[in-house]
């Protein structure tokens, strides 16, 4: 028997599993045994044991992006099968999860701040469950600019490329194509690395994760 507040560990990395099948198997105890939460470790090779898998470096990317994945399904409404799926089951290295699942559903944006209820708002990248509510209570009172945005704690470099404020776009954006919005998140992403970690990545990279990363998943500001 399985009481309340009970945890698990998921070593990431050491089987074959995809990032889909880690996720489904998280959700399903977090629903079916009530567990406070699960944990994702990378995997690290300590000997090198014939029998035990042998990696080159621990997979730290993925497990942070596991973690802001899981943060989506118990805190914003998300489910396994809507950020993951058989055609597409391991998450993007150069995105977290969320902006990753939004570029992937552009039909479902752009979203007027102004009138999109808060569930509405918690799937927008940028827009965490603290400033979702700080928007639906300010709005109360006026309505809302992407000035107003900033100082409610919405991060503007994402949210900005899937919103409109009084019916327009942030006013440096000219385009809302998929190549452009994920070129300009993408960078974003790359900047919050050290500078000497600047690199041409190649498809056989390994990458970390960077310090926002980490933030957007103590905080659930994704």
């Amino acid at each position: 028997m399985f009481l309340l507040g009970q945890t698990t560990q998921l070593i990431v990395g050491a089987t074959p599993e995809s990032d889909l099948k880690i996720l489904k198997l998280s959700e399903g105890l977090y629903r079916k045994l009530k567990l406070k939460r699960v944990y994702y470790s990378a995997y690290v090779s300590v000997n090198k044991d014939k029998n035990l898998p042998t990696l080159e470096s621990p997979p730290l990317l993925r497990e942070n992006r596991l973690y802001q994945a899981d943060w989506l399904i118990r805190f914003y409404g998300f489910k396994s099968e809507e950020l993951l799926d058989e055609s597409h089951p391991n998450f993007n290295n150069l995105l977290d999860p969320k902006c990753d699942w939004a570029l992937r559903h552009l039909d479902k944006f752009p979203i007027e701040i102004n009138t999109a209820d808060y569930f509405t708002l918690l799937r927008i990248p940028g827009i965490g469950i603290i400033s979702a509510k700080k928007i639906i209570s300010a709005r109360r009172s006026f309505l809302l600019d992407f000035e107003a945005l900033k100082h409610l704690g919405v991060v503007l470099k994402r949210a900005k490329y899937f919103i409109t404020c009084k019916g327009k776009y942030f006013n440096k954006i000219n385009t809302f194509k998929k190549s452009f919005i994920e070129t300009n998140l993408i960078y974003q992403e790359r900047l919050c690395l050290p500078q000497n970690q600047f690199k041409q990545l190649s498809l056989f990279d390994t990458l970390s994760p960077t310090k926002e990363d980490k933030i957007k998943c103590l905080t659930g500001s994704l």
